[in-house]
């Protein structure tokens, strides 16, 4: 078990949201041990906690909330969080949606990263998987499988020149995560995104901050960072989205053409599967998400 962790100062950054299109401003602060990750509406006066129970839509992001106010797309902030091994932090922010940045987590990892990460004194409770777990829903697959330590691998499959069928296998750590998954961008097909911006999403895209297809091929200039970017990418999500547990989950999960509406309910999936797994912890803290 490692200890909890936190910032050791705040992190200011700010940009548009992606389905929004407005201007955000996000603070990222220090908390205390047990407190987990939450967001809070400056604009609001609200807080939100980040966990499974919170998500209140999951079509084209993740966005956590209540009859009163909402989050969207915190996927890639929770990600970098979790990837990091950050347990305890408060985001305040000035709008509705966390700013895409550059469509990846690697800029949030790097201002983390340089405000530094603080240790504190007790230990970090973790979700351990004894018994696998399987949910099928549509063409998506997923399970997850007793491993030691934390594992994920992916597949997806487009019906797409460029894209076609990608898979990866990666063990998840702070070193991994932020030389492998951190710098992957989010995606879309042109049509697609025509679509959505008749629907009033996507307002904010662009090719600065995602990786857009045509027909014919890529049509961001600098190409791409990884040759398989768009699967890392969609590991980023799963990331994210399942740090909404509200502890690291120990097991190895395989994920076969998943999205972000599949991982939240393989997370629930593995909430009331409550005889395949423990939780070690040193204490009798225990987020209320287990509850659930």
């Amino acid at each position: 078990m490692r200890y909890q962790r936190t910032l050791k100062r705040e992190v200011r950054f700010s940009g548009i949201g992606l389905h929004s299109g407005r201007h955000v401003n996000v603070i990222l602060r220090p908390s205390s041990r047990d407190s987990g990750i939450v967001f809070y509406r400056s604009d609001m006066k609200a807080f939100l906690r980040a966990d499974i129970a919170s998500v209140i839509d999951s079509a084209y992001a993740t966005t956590i909330g209540n009859e009163r106010t909402k989050v969207k797309t915190v996927e890639h902030l929770l990600a970098a969080f979790a990837g990091l091994g950050i347990d305890n932090a408060i985001v305040e922010l000035d709008g509705s949606e966390i700013p895409i940045l550059d469509g990846s987590a690697t800029e949030i990892v790097g201002l983390i990263l340089k405000a530094g990460i603080a240790k504190q004194g007790k230990k970090a409770p973790y979700l351990k998987v004894i018994r696998p777990i399987l949910m099928e829903e549509g063409h998506s697959r997923i399970a997850i499988f007793p491993y030691d330590g934390r594992k994920i691998t992916f597949r997806i499959k487009f019906d797409h020149h460029i894209l076609g069928e990608q898979t990866l296998s990666l063990d998840i750590n702070e070193e991994n995560f932020i030389r492998e998954i951190a710098p992957a961008r989010t995606f879309g097909f042109l049509k697609d995104v025509q679509y959505l911006m008749t629907k009033g999403l996507a307002k904010g895209g662009s090719l600065h901050n995602a990786i857009i297809l045509s027909d014919d091929g890529i049509l961001n200039p600098t190409g791409l960072r990884f040759r398989d970017e768009f699967v890392r990418h969609k590991i980023l999500d799963a990331i994210g989205d399942f740090s909404l547990l509200g502890m690291p989950i120990h097991g190895h999960i395989i994920a076969d053409r998943a999205g972000h509406s599949t991982n939240t309910r393989f997370l629930k999936h593995i909430i009331s599967h409550s005889d395949c797994w423990e939780i070690v912890s040193e204490s009798d803290f225990f987020p209320s998400v287990v509850q659930v």
